[in-house]
């Protein structure tokens, strides 16, 4: 099982499809998972820090957990079954609940809970990027989005 550093939401193109991407803590794999629209704002807010006028439903769930005086433990990335990913969320005594992955992070984005992905689900959907490889893809996106058409005209000389 490897602890997961949550990279954040990306969006798939030309289908508009979030994707949440996560990134072995010690290591050098990615996790990509596609999730819902309404998952991915609530995880992008929550990364950026903006706080709803509202309770958004993960926000809920952590106003719950404090409220009952529970903690989360760990969210853990069990499962991958006909690329749908399953989650669990562990609290003390070892009680388990069943959860969408995107579900688990939103949660332990606001409790501050570690994620995990065992193995199995790793080795199936993980990919490999080393991290001078991942500097270069920031590089170039930061390129891509600095640079406009008229950049790259003939010009006389």
């Amino acid at each position: 099982m490897s602890e997961m550093r949550i990279v954040g939401i990306r969006v798939e193109q030309p289908q508009n499809q979030p994707v949440l991407l996560l990134r072995e803590a010690e290591g050098e794999r990615y996790l990509p998972i596609w999730i819902g629209q309404m998952e991915a704002t609530a995880i992008a807010l929550e990364q950026q820090g903006v706080e709803p006028a509202r309770p958004l439903t993960h926000d809920l769930i952590k106003n719950l957990l404090d409220a009952f005086g529970h903690a989360l433990l760990e969210v853990r990335i069990v499962d991958l079954q006909e690329g749908t990913f399953y989650a669990d969320l562990l609290f003390e005594g070892e009680m388990r609940v069943s959860c969408r992955p995107s579900d688990a992070v939103a949660v332990a984005l606001r409790t501050g809970a570690p994620v995990f992905a065992e193995e199995s689900v790793l080795a199936e959907a993980g990919l490999a990027m080393p991290e001078e490889k991942e500097d270069e893809v920031e590089k170039f996106k930061e390129f891509l989005e600095s640079v406009s058409p008229d950049d790259f005209k003939a010009t006389d000389g």
